[in-house]
């Protein structure tokens, strides 16, 4: 996190969702269905959601599974949109700093869709199959206490 409390999205993730919002610097953040992370994508994504919903849903029904339609469309379309400069820089609203259990910093990993935004500490506990995400999240942090990379 920066100066007046803003944390910096990436420039390549910047392009991706500045490019999915039709031009709009526009970043939709949401709480992970599953972990302890958030998920952020452009505006262009929303219009999956009913496709992804219908999808989930029968692959739910083809394994026996119960599909709660209502909480999944609750997730999804649970977003905030949070606008950003062209720096990239962004003001994180208060509750997702609980949701993703962020305090000062934030690692931003993947691609496609969507991204994961990170703690730090919880990425470094994920276990077995994160190793290359919690091996450059260290890297950059080792970076940034160098003066060689943003904060």
């Amino acid at each position: 996190m920066g100066e007046k409390g803003r944390f910096v999205l990436p420039p390549d993730f910047r392009k991706a969702v500045r490019d999915s919002g039709l031009g709009e610097r526009v970043l939709c953040i949401a709480k992970h269905p599953r972990w302890k992370c958030l998920t952020g994508f452009g505006l262009s994504r929303v219009a999956e959601f009913e496709n992804e919903l219908d999808r989930e849903e029968r692959v739910a029904l083809e394994r026996g599974q119960d599909f709660d339609r209502d909480l999944r469309a609750q997730q999804l379309y649970g977003f905030a949109r949070v606008p950003f400069d062209d720096s990239g820089r962004f003001i994180l609203p208060e509750r997702f700093f609980k949701l993703g259990a962020l305090t000062d910093a934030a690692f931003f990993q993947g691609g496609g869709k969507q991204f994961t935004i990170w703690s730090p500490d919880v990425l470094a506990e994920m276990g077995a199959g994160w190793e290359d995400a919690q091996e450059a999240c260290l890297d950059l942090a080792q970076q940034a206490r160098n003066g060689k990379g943003r904060k």
